[in-house]
């Protein structure tokens, strides 16, 4: 599982001209892609780590200051350019898997306490953000 980190003063996401997700104040917007060896326990490790990791002004998580999240799901996180002109997505896994997985990461980071907006699974999105810092970091479940 890879989550993109962005801190934001504001971010939102729209499909097909109607904002469906939107943070209007700092905050954390996740870019979040799944791949085949993820599962439940992968899912719940990286939404704990995106609520308590202390990156919002401060030094505080958004577990301290009750931050919002926007949460996107974004399969070519896993796209793989190392050959050819166009990137592969074998690593990315199926929607079948990955949106269960998306949601309970989603639904997880709600169980903690956490103000969570989200994306529409597979639809083609527009984000917008204001990125405050800028600020941006990966968390990787293989480098947990």
């Amino acid at each position: 599982m890879r989550v993109i980190l962005q801190r934001v003063s504001e971010a939102s996401v729209k499909v097909d001209e109607e904002t469906v997700g939107s943070i209007t104040e700092p905050g954390i917007l996740a870019l979040v892609g799944i791949t085949h060896e993820d599962d439940e326990a992968t899912v719940e490790k990286l939404a704990q780590k995106t609520w308590q990791l202390r990156i919002l002004e401060d030094e505080k998580s958004c577990s301290d200051v009750n931050a919002p999240i926007l949460a996107v799901s974004q399969f070519t996180l896993y796209g793989d350019p190392k050959k050819g002109r166009r990137p592969s997505w074998s690593k990315a896994a199926p929607g079948n898997i990955s949106e269960p997985l998306y949601n309970h990461y989603v639904e997880h980071l709600r169980s903690l306490g956490a103000k969570v907006e989200t994306g529409v699974f597979g639809a083609d999105m527009k984000v917008s953000l204001v990125n405050d810092g800028p600020f941006t970091l990966i968390l990787d479940s293989e480098h947990l």
